[in-house]
C-alpha cells in the first residue's frame, strides 16, 4: 500500500475504536470510573512502552544521531502555533480561562493516541524516532506553557517534576540502550511489544466513551474551535511541509512533521484543565470537533503534500 492507503486504513481503525467506546458507554458495559482506569493504564504504562519498544527495536545508532535536526524544527514549529493561538483568541475574542486553552489547544496535538500508529505504520522503520525526538520538545512545552494555559489565571505555575513522567522515561532509556547498543531479552521484547500494543485501541475506546458523555450540540456551535481545524490542522501542516522543503532533511521527516502538526486536540489538554478547575468542558469540545475533523483533514493534508505540492 501507498502513503495515503496507509493512512486512510489507520483512521478507518480510529473510527472502529471510537465507535466501540462510544458502544460500551451506551449500552453501559463501560462507567466513567473504567475509562479513567483505562486512560491511566494507557498515559503511564501501555503508550510509553509502545514508546520504548519501537525505538530499540526500529532504530539504529547512526539514524539517531542524525535526527538531531527534528528538535530545532519542533521548537520552531510550537513558537509559531503559540503566536497563531494568540491571534486567534484575539480574533474571536476570547478571554479569561477560555482564551488559555484555546492557546493550549492550538499548541498540542494528540501525538500519543494518533500520532505513533499513524506514524509508525507509514515509516515503520525511523518513524517512531522522529515522533520521539518531537516529543522531547512537546513534554517540555506542555509541562510549563501548556500548564501556564490550562490554569486558571495567575495560578499556573511550571513544576520541573512534572517533566519526569513515564513517556520521557521510556524515551531516555530508550535513547541509552540505542547508543549503548544494549538489547533487551528477546522473551522481554515481545512482552513488552504486546502490551504496548494495545496502546492505540484503548486509547481511542476511551475518546469514544468520552464523546458519549458530552453534550455535543453545544461544542458543534463553538465556531472559534473550527479555526483550530483551520490554522493548526490545514494550513500549519502544508506551510511547514513547504519551509521543511528548503532544509537538508529528508523526504521522510518532511512529511512525518507536517503529518505531526495537523494532528487533532491532544486529550491531556481536558485532563490538566479538569485538574486545575479551569474550563475542562471547553478543552473537550475542542477535543471532539478536532478529532472528528481529523478524519478528513489527516487524509486531505497527506494527500494534497503528496500529489499537489
Amino acid at each position: 500500500m501507498n502513503t495515503f492507503e496507509i493512512l486512510l486504513e489507520q483512521m478507518g481503525l480510529f473510527v472502529i475504536y471510537l465507535l466501540a467506546g462510544v458502544i460500551l458507554i451506551k449500552t453501559k458495559v463501560l462507567s466513567s470510573e473504567m475509562l479513567e482506569a483505562i486512560s491511566r493504564f494507557v498515559v503511564k504504562m501501555a503508550l510509553p512502552i509502545l514508546v520504548f519498544v519501537n525505538i530499540t527495536d526500529g532504530v539504529e545508532k547512526e539514524t539517531l544521531t542524525h535526527s538531531v535536526l527534528i528538535l530545532f524544527i519542533t521548537a520552531g514549529f510550537y513558537f509559531f502555533m503559540l503566536f497563531c493561538g494568540f491571534g486567534m483568541t484575539k480574533l474571536f475574542h476570547l478571554k479569561g480561562d477560555r482564551a488559555g486553552i484555546y492557546q493550549a489547544m492550538s499548541m498540542f496535538g494528540n501525538v500519543g493516541f494518533m500520532g505513533i500508529p499513524i506514524i509508525t505504520s507509514i515509516f515503520p522503520k525511523n518513524g517512531i524516532l522522529y515522533i520521539s525526538v518531537f516529543t522531547i520538545i512537546d513534554q517540555f512545552m506542555l509541562w510549563t506553557l501548556g500548564v501556564k494555559f490550562t490554569t486558571p489565571q495567575g495560578e499556573g505555575k511550571f513544576n520541573p517534576k512534572k517533566l519526569v513522567n513515564p513517556a520521557t522515561v521510556a524515551i531516555l532509556l530508550a535513547v541509552f540502550l540505542v547508543l549503548t547498543e544494549i538489547k533487551e531479552p528477546r522473551i522481554l521484547d515481545m512482552g513488552l511489544q504486546k502490551i504496548g500494543g494495545t496502546a492505540s485501541p484503548l486509547a481511542m475506546i476511551y475518546v469514544g466513551g468520552i464523546f458519549a458523555s458530552i453534550h455535543i450540540g453545544k461544542h458543534l456551535k463553538e465556531f472559534a474551535l473550527y479555526g483550530i481545524v483551520l490554522t493548526k490542522m490545514i494550513l500549519a501542516p502544508i506551510l511547514l511541509f513547504v519551509l521543511l522543503g528548503f532544509l537538508s532533511v529528508s523526504s521522510e521527516i518532511q512529511l512525518t512533521m507536517a503529518l505531526i502538526a495537523g494532528m487533532p486536540v491532544m486529550t491531556s489538554v481536558v485532563m490538566m484543565a479538569n485538574t486545575s478547575g479551569s474550563d475542562g468542558d471547553y478543552a473537550m469540545g475542542g477535543v471532539f470537533i478536532t478529532t472528528i475533523c481529523s478524519i478528513i483533514t489527516l487524509p486531505f493534508i497527506c494527500w494534497f503534500l503528496q500529489n499537489v505540492l
